[in-house]
């Protein structure tokens, strides 16, 4: 840190601005096990180190109603839903609301995907799905997006569509049908 300046108090000094806001997000089910996890930088570098703070995070957690905590150096912002913890973690001086914004963004969209069964079991089913959420909304450490809407646009997952079916593949031929004909008769 550059020395304090003239007049400046010793212990004031701001942060550098950064894009790297996010630590880690993280899924556990309500007996604390890891569900989902990314860690974005190297806080916890093993799988030990990640597993014995989540542990940590989710006792001192798990009992409370706040949406917010301050654990070993962080800021952590976090939501219960059934069976499920959500977290995101970020350093201490982050801001809550811009961690908040990535919590909300990541259970409306995992809400969506998951037909508003946002549970162990459902997650479990559609883990490739969450892990896609997570990427458009997170990546490295940095906010790429926190509007569900778009994040579920990105990832094309919609209530009403469960994927290819017959029916849709059969509506594509007609319309290939169709184009091909209204083209011969031009």
């Amino acid at each position: 840190a550059p020395p304090a300046q003239a007049g400046e108090p010793s212990g004031l000094r701001l942060q550098e601005p950064s894009l790297y806001t996010i630590k880690a997000v993280f899924i556990l089910d309500n007996d604390g096990h890891r569900l989902l996890a990314k860690y974005y930088d190297d806080t916890f570098p093993s799988m030990k180190e990640q597993m014995v703070f989540e542990k940590n995070v989710f006792n001192k957690t798990s009992r409370t109603d706040s949406e917010i905590a301050f654990f070993g150096g962080m800021t952590i912002v976090y939501k219960n839903s059934i069976d499920l913890f959500l977290y995101v973690v970020g350093s201490s001086y982050e801001n809550e609301l811009m961690l908040m914004a990535v919590l909300t963004c990541l259970f409306e969209s995992l809400n969506h995907m998951l037909r508003k069964n946002v549970e162990k079991r459902w997650l479990l089913e559609n883990m490739d799905g969450a892990f896609l959420v997570l990427d458009e909304i997170v990546d490295g450490g940095v906010i790429l997006e926190s509007d569900p809407q778009q994040v579920i646009q990105k990832v094309n997952f919609r209530a009403d569509d469960g994927g290819l079916t017959e029916q849709s593949v059969a509506q594509v031929l007609q319309s290939a049908k169709e184009q091909i004909k209204w083209s011969l008769l031009k």
